[in-house]
């Protein structure tokens, strides 16, 4: 093993062991007292990660040896295992990242719009991922149910405009919802397999020319779910046109909906408070008046909680 010692006086020290096989470890010692032991090695079976394990407890035996038992705190934190065939982690909306128990990719494909996978989760069945952000899994009736007002509305005998959704409503991409009545079925059950049913049709085209479509004609709707988007994380409105984006939508959706009508959607991670504020702020921008509600869920795949909104035109006095 070659070791390399780098000395910074006041800025602690670096050392590097290598070993021929190519395995490495850093270890830095911060002067305020912080020790950072970092080993990367190339293990492609469990007796591998097992030695690294063991390795790893006699490094942290003999640390305790040398400082006299006088720690405060030892933290070893889980192997991150990259180059994988199955990708296991994404970041969670506020930046934290997460392992996901992947044990198989079921779809992986690319469309003209996005990369669209459907990976199988031992804990949250099959999720879909576009462009690389965990869409919905087959355990996310939390997210279906609260986009839908949460049980509390009565959808007999009325008007629906569902914007996005491609699991289980409408969707400008084709291959989203091939993939999805394919392998998602606990989700859209059979719905997807004819695009047009007794009481329901399935429009493959932007919703924006739709929603002006309608406008145009005078078509209202009793309720309209926007399942396309949620809140970007930008607090930038003026530069960031995903902002732009949303006030189109929701200045069309209002032009659809009733007067006494409700619009549902998603908004973001309950701590990106700052989005979230900004989103609110979109609303009093709007052509007409509106109010809005909103409840926080908890999305079993999104291991986050997730904020939804009910917006409606406000009343006016006559």
């Amino acid at each position: 093993m070659t070791e390399t010692v780098h000395n910074w006086e006041d800025h602690g020290y670096l050392v590097t062991y290598i070993k021929k096989n190519g395995s490495f470890a850093n270890l830095r010692i911060h002067p305020h007292g912080l020790v950072l032991v970092d080993l990367q090695s190339y293990n492609d079976d469990m007796k591998g990660r097992e030695e690294v394990d063991q390795l790893l407890n006699k490094v942290e035996e003999r640390m305790k040896e040398l400082f006299h038992s006088n720690i405060k705190r030892v933290k070893r934190l889980p192997a991150i295992l990259r180059g994988g065939v199955i990708d296991r982690y994404w970041p969670t909306a506020d930046g934290r990242l997460v392992e996901y128990d992947i044990d198989e990719v079921v779809y992986d494909e690319d469309s003209p719009f996005q990369n669209i996978k459907i990976l199988h989760s031992k804990q949250f069945g099959n999720i879909l991922i576009l462009s690389g952000d965990v869409n919905l899994a087959e355990s996310d009736l939390a997210y279906t149910q609260a986009i839908m007002g949460s049980g509390k509305e009565d959808y007999t005998g009325k008007e629906v405009l569902i914007l996005g959704g491609g699991d289980g409503a409408s969707n400008i991409d084709q291959m989203v919802i091939d993939g999805c009545k394919k392998h998602m079925r606990k989700t859209c059950g059979d719905v997807l397999d004819n695009l047009k049913g007794e009481c329901y049709q399935v429009l493959i085209e932007d919703c924006i020319p739709v929603l002006k479509r309608y406008a145009k004609e005078g078509r209202m709707f009793d309720y309209v779910i926007n399942d396309l988007t949620a809140v970007p994380i930008s607090t930038s409105p003026e530069e960031d046109s995903t902002w732009e984006f949303l006030r189109l939508i929701l200045d069309l959706s209002m032009k659809v909906l009733k007067q006494d009508g409700k619009y549902f959607t998603q908004g973001n991670c309950v701590n990106l408070t700052d989005a979230l504020t900004l989103y609110e702020e979109q609303l009093s921008r709007l052509y007409c008046p509106v109010e809005f509600s909103k409840e926080t869920v908890c999305v079993p795949s999104y291991m986050e909680l997730w904020v939804f909104y009910t917006i409606w035109k406000k009343k006016t006095d006559i």
